[in-house]
């Protein structure tokens, strides 16, 4: 996603003086290591969780509230059906909200919120944003003079496992690779992908015109393909090679070759275009690559296989939202503040309180995404009935310091 993307601006350090006059202390004590670290929180429920405001303190406006309560009625099947890898909810905590949303009025739909989900906050609170949208590029469905990047389908040969299935303290951790000689190896890189080594596999759903596009269209994991005759394929992700995610930006900006006026997706594009023969090796320094599936019907679909809406969708870490959940985001980016609802998920968004805000399609929404760097506070709507259980089992569920 555009997320990894982004440059993200470096957290302020710490900074720690010795005093003048030290207190006296032997050396093995100066030298004496101290309690080793806490593991970072692997799920919300680890991050610990606290009781949030009044939903009503917000002031969500009444379209923003209906377009979310649309999102969420069509997120409810997954709420009712995925295991919430969070530990906040279980499946039958959403049966009430979910029954009620069906026939609740679009006119009250903040009431809605108001009414059955209760505000909660994970770990500390603090949030950042970045932003997504589904670009569209020129491609077309035969190769030709100016279509040569190959836009492929999912490879038959790629699998996956869940290293769970083998070792129960794993289970959620995915793995890909390819079978040869009888042993699992690693999947192809996008270098050798991009050198042929899927060629002749009759994988292409088509061709895109430039590469640097077609890059950034596989870190949005959904597009347009606008064909000659003005015609479009919509493509939508399905499956990744299973090398890890590297976020060129922030690899460009730890370089010095971006300054502080180009951190941003258009900064990045602008000095890939002017070092074209460097450029490409940066690109191939991310080894994940995407396939693509061609899509039909409304709108690109996120990872809970429902369409997502712009101005409404924020992907998210499983482990630390439910997905199908409403998220509310108050940023130093006004145009991120309010009520979203999590709908997909993204390689490089992972931790508590991290989030891809989507934007939907054209120049404006690519525009936002790509400059979209937002941080503050989030909290999320989860059922009353879960949010008790939790204030109850954890004695307050005071957060993880």
């Amino acid at each position: 996603m555009l997320s990894a993307c982004a440059v993200i601006p470096p957290s302020p350090e710490t900074l720690s003086h010795r005093p003048a006059t030290e207190h006296p202390r032997s050396r093995a004590a100066e030298v004496a290591p101290g309690p080793a670290p806490a593991p970072p929180p692997t799920t919300a429920l680890e991050s610990g969780v606290l009781p949030g405001p009044a939903f009503t303190s917000f002031a969500i406006d009444a379209e923003r509230a209906r377009a979310a309560l649309t999102a969420f009625r069509l997120s409810c099947p997954a709420l009712l059906r995925r295991t919430d890898g969070s530990g906040l909810t279980r499946n039958d905590d959403w049966s009430e909200p979910c029954a009620r949303a069906t026939a609740w009025p679009d006119g009250d739909a903040a009431g809605f919120f108001a009414a059955q989900l209760a505000v909660v906050q994970v770990g500390d609170g603090r949030a950042f944003a970045t932003g997504y949208y589904e670009p569209e590029i020129a491609g077309s469905r035969t190769p030709a003079p100016g279509y040569e990047v190959p836009v492929y389908k999912r490879p038959p040969d790629l699998v996956e496992g869940d290293l769970g299935d083998f070792f129960p303290d794993m289970k959620g951790k995915k793995i890909r690779g390819r079978v040869q000689d009888g042993k699992l190896l690693p999947y192809h890189d996008r270098g050798a992908i991009e050198d042929g080594a899927l060629k002749g596999m009759k994988l292409e759903i088509g061709y895109a015109a430039d590469p640097i596009e077609f890059f950034f269209l596989q870190v949005q994991g959904s597009g347009r393909l606008r064909l000659p005759d003005g015609s479009v394929i919509r493509i939508g992700y399905d499956g990744q090679n299973g090398r890890d995610y590297v976020g060129i930006g922030k690899l460009m900006r730890d370089r010095g070759l971006l300054g502080p006026g180009q951190l941003s997706m258009q900064g990045v594009m602008a000095w890939l275009r002017a070092n074209p023969v460097e450029g490409d090796a940066i690109m191939r320094e991310n080894k994940s690559f995407v396939f693509f599936r061609e899509l039909t019907g409304p709108g690109p679909v996120g990872a809970i296989n429902v369409p997502v809406t712009g101005g409404i969708t924020v992907a998210a870490d499983p482990a630390f939202v439910p997905l199908g959940a409403p998220v509310l985001l108050q940023l130093d980016r006004s145009e991120a503040n309010g009520l979203w609802v999590a709908q997909d998920t993204g390689g490089a968004i992972k931790g508590p309180n991290r989030f891809d805000t989507f934007w939907g399609a054209g120049d404006e929404a690519r525009t936002i995404a790509g400059g979209m760097s937002g941080r503050g506070r989030a909290w999320l709507l989860i059922p009353r009935l879960a949010a008790a259980r939790l204030m109850n089992e954890n004695g307050g569920a005071a957060a993880r310091s």
